[in-house]
């Protein structure tokens, strides 16, 4: 398992009935997890949380809140991040990905050279930032006009500088083609694609359907001496070894490298377990 346990700001308290609670610098949240399919969740320190999201039967959920902000910091390392309850449970940070961010730094860092690097999905930047204070220039794309304002946001926090990020608000299928197209190449790509989702012009995408056609049009954009490749996945029935397979077919053949993959997981102090939080898969040459 690739283990988040380097956080300052970021606890994962407990875990149990279908809930973690956890501090995200000084306040204490309560939020679903469909992971977490074990006892417990009961206790004062369950109740006594800041914010608490619970699920309507309709779908979707809304957030309780006792004497908290709407938007507040966290840091992790030199990254810091503008954390607030958000919909559908989240917060604009996922902790677990820390592992992952420490890694690819690390290879960047290693590596003595420029290194240009596509963040797909990107969310608000978690990722960019990393690789950005590392020292790579980052292409940061997403379709989400907020999501591209929030890893602005976080980039500013970090102290990113103002060249270090380009951000595309775009249809991440839809850039990839014309990126190959324009011939323009990366040393490294990072990917975190949707469960299900419709394209610009209605078409539906599906994860385990489409991810093999994804990837595959990853390699035309790689450079001749690429870095990594990350893939991260949070369908639930995709195992990491499936999506490894995925990234390795489509890259070993051209480029060689090897893969490796497992579930994130992110330390319970409570019970001192690893509550599973995904899949990554990593190709290096």
């Amino acid at each position: 398992m690739f283990v988040a346990d380097r956080w300052k700001d970021y606890t994962l308290i407990d875990a149990g009935g279908g809930k973690r609670l956890e501090k995200w610098g000084d306040f204490v949240l309560v939020r679903p997890d469909p992971q977490v399919i074990w006892g417990g969740g009961e206790g004062a320190e369950w109740t006594k949380a800041h914010g608490i999201y619970s699920r309507s039967s309709g779908g979707g959920g809304s957030w309780v809140k006792k004497n908290m902000p709407e938007e507040w910091e966290i840091s992790y390392g030199d990254i810091r991040f503008s954390v607030s309850p958000m919909g559908f449970k989240h917060t604009g940070v996922f902790p677990e990905q820390a592992a992952n961010w420490d890694w690819f730094s690390s290879l960047i860092k290693k590596s003595g050279r420029p290194i240009k690097l596509l963040n797909l999905f990107a969310y608000t930047g978690g990722a960019s930032v990393a690789a950005a204070l590392a020292g790579a220039f980052v292409c940061h794309v997403d379709a989400s006009k907020g999501m591209v304002a929030r890893a602005k946001t976080n980039a500013a926090l970090s102290g990113v500088r103002p060249d270090g990020i380009r951000y595309i608000v775009d249809d991440c299928f839809k850039f990839v083609h014309r990126e190959i197209r324009r011939g323009n190449k990366y040393d490294a790509i990072i990917l975190d694609p949707p469960s299900y989702g419709r394209g610009p012009n209605g078409e539906k995408w599906s994860l385990e359907k489409d991810l093999c056609g994804l990837v595959a049009d990853l390699v035309p954009l790689l450079s001749d001496e690429p870095l990594f490749v990350l893939l991260n996945s949070y369908t639930a029935g995709l195992s990491p070894s499936t999506c490894g397979y995925i990234l390795g077919d489509a890259l070993t053949r051209k480029f060689g490298g090897r893969v490796e993959s497992d579930e994130l997981g992110l330390p319970v102090v409570k019970s001192g377990l690893c509550l599973p939080c995904g899949a990554s898969s990593r190709w290096t040459v």
